[in-house]
């Protein structure tokens, strides 16, 4: 007689909760743009939501405090001549938020923490370098400053915010429309999807692909894709018949795999031939799960989950997660053992090898494209569809089935957007793990998750130290090279927002980058020296410019009085 085990897990039993009515924000006119943004962003200190505007683009900001019937007169931030398509807070400065338009501009804004008397009309910072409307923001996670820009002229732009120039551009990578950009933890790699249906995994700074997936999910609609704590690719699509699925890639670089090989120690393996730049990467496969998984490269046998003959795909996880049962295990490789003296030689792993995903799951068909977000403390993902009206989790583990379902959120009306709460802005007293800002079509609704806890102490387990408001790095040693992981702050005091920090726009460069208005001369006209004569005559024409001037002013003075005594003779 079998006995069905349930699955041990501290999120099990996490549930959602929508705010009172007292403490939702009404009669905002949210905006009606047909993009597939979440239309909000939110950070400990305000919220700011996309709302419609007439003549242009606006966006309003509201203190978090600032519940209740908003004015229809509060002030906005307006300044772009078209609508607003996507907004952003800088994670580094709370009072820092990027704006991007359909006029195919971003601008950068300092929201002070006080409520103004009249719109907010003049950015701090205007960037200009996309030729077609700007949809998608996202800020570097760890470097100071740094900001990402996607077009639908197909380019990324990475801009240094501190100076108003471009770090880096990738002109060349998308053929057609980008859907989704997502950073890594420490903003070493990029993971993009394209209306070409294609998953790619950048390295900016090198302006190269690492790897790429042909239809991770076969439809047509747009895709998402986010890159988890453990290195994975969360990515969220549709099927060929129009039916919303999930997935979960993993792409393992070969150097990985192999350090992760030596902890077995026996036998003695050798390093895999190339060095770190040119390594390739491979895929969750068969070894991920034990029954009715079909591996994507050559027949493999498997014995209690474990492959008897390793190939390459297999290589990266059934070795690295220790799944092997024995060293002998180890030595069915198809390149065998070298020289005969048990070094075993890891295969060449081929440069793009997402061919079989770790968790691939279908949901429903409505036609809403799912946003998710993620929140690595807890390594769950909520699902949040444009249009629909409820919010699914599931939890990322290294167990199969890996993407585990927990519950699902539901409400009566349908979301027109979604802002999700940096860990860092929610209330630890109450076990909140997280906390979503649901838009209607006039409001918007906090919507709390919980765990259930009887005790009121901090709860270490649910709230690990997590990345706080300090950059790790500056925009020129990102640039140069260097990654750091994001600067951790513990939770256990609660966290208190810092004071207003203002941030400042050096142009250090902005000449070198623009070239001059108007017509450009020849070198000759405006670049030769003038000589002494030419120096003496300008010389004297601003001296007799100056004394007309002073003239006329003279003449001006004295008919003014004579005006004066007209008008008093005549009173």
């Amino acid at each position: 007689m079998s006995r069905r085990v349930v699955r041990q897990s501290k999120f099990r039993h996490v549930f959602g909760q929508a705010a009172k009515a007292d403490q939702a924000y009404e009669d905002i006119r949210v905006s009606k743009v047909t993009w597939d943004s979440s239309f909000c962003a939110v950070n400990p200190k305000f919220l700011a939501i996309i709302v419609e505007a007439g003549g242009g683009g606006a966006f309003i900001v509201l203190p978090l405090a600032k519940t209740g019937r908003v004015d229809k007169n509060y002030p906005l931030v307006t300044g772009h001549t078209a609508p607003v398509l996507d907004i952003d807070w800088c994670p580094h400065n709370d009072n820092v938020i990027a704006s991007a338009s359909d006029d195919t501009t971003i601008m950068v804004w300092q929201i002070p923490d006080y409520t103004p008397m009249r719109n907010i009309t003049e950015p701090i910072l205007t960037l200009e370098g996309h030729s077609k409307r700007v949809g998608i923001l996202s800020w570097h996670p760890t470097a100071r400053n740094v900001l990402l820009s996607a077009g639908g002229d197909n380019v990324i732009i990475i801009w240094n915010v501190g100076t108003g120039e471009v770090l880096l551009s990738l002109d060349d990578i998308h053929p057609d429309v980008i859907h989704s950009v997502c950073w890594n933890s420490n903003g070493r790699l990029l993971a993009t999807t394209c209306k070409d249906k294609t998953l790619r995994i950048i390295d900016p700074r090198k302006g190269q692909v690492v790897a790429e997936r042909f239809a991770a999910h076969e439809g047509m609609r747009p895709m998402r894709a986010i890159f988890t704590r453990q290195g994975h690719i969360f990515t969220t699509g549709f099927t060929r018949m129009s039916q919303r699925e999930l997935g979960l890639w993993d792409p393992v670089t070969q150097l990985d795999a192999w350090v992760l090989l030596r902890r077995l120690k026996k036998p003695t393996l050798a390093p895999p031939p190339g060095d770190a730049e040119s390594l390739g990467v491979v895929c969750g496969d068969c070894m991920r799960r034990r029954r009715g998984y079909r591996c994507g490269g050559p027949r493999v046998v498997s014995r209690g989950g474990v492959c008897s003959s390793l190939h390459q795909s297999c290589l990266g996880n059934a070795w690295a997660l220790g799944r092997a049962r024995s060293v002998k295990e180890l030595q069915g490789i198809h390149s065998g053992t070298a020289g005969g003296t048990g070094l075993v030689t890891p295969p060449v792993l081929g440069q793009n090898n997402f061919e079989e995903p770790v968790a691939l799951q279908e949901m429903d068909t409505s036609n809403g494209v799912l946003l998710p977000f993620y929140d690595p403390d807890s390594s769950i993902v909520y699902l949040c569809g444009k249009g629909d009206s409820s919010i699914r989790y599931f939890e990322i583990t290294e167990e199969p089935p890996f993407v585990h379902y927990l519950n699902t959120f539901s409400s009566k009306e349908p979301q027109r957007g979604m802002g999700f709460m940096p860990k860092r802005g929610l209330d630890v007293s109450k076990c909140e793990i997280a906390r979503f800002y649901k838009l209607h079509e006039r409001k918007c609704e906090p919507i709390i998750m919980t765990v259930p806890r009887k005790s009121d102490l901090f709860q270490d387990d649910l709230y690990p130290d997590t990345p706080g408001p300090e950059p790790a790095l500056e925009a020129d040693e990102w640039l140069s090279g260097q990654d750091a992981e994001p600067v951790l702050i513990s939770l256990r005091d609660g966290y208190m927002p810092p004071k207003h920090r203002e941030l400042r726009v050096t142009k250090r460069n902005i000449l070198d980058v623009r070239p001059p208005p108007g017509p450009r001369r020849s070198q000759s006209a405006s670049d030769a020296p003038l000589s002494q004569h030419t120096l003496e005559t300008l010389l004297e024409e601003i001296k007799a410019l100056r004394e007309q001037v002073q003239a006329q002013e003279q003449r001006i003075t004295s008919l003014e009085n004579m005006l004066c005594e007209l008008v008093d003779g005549t009173d």
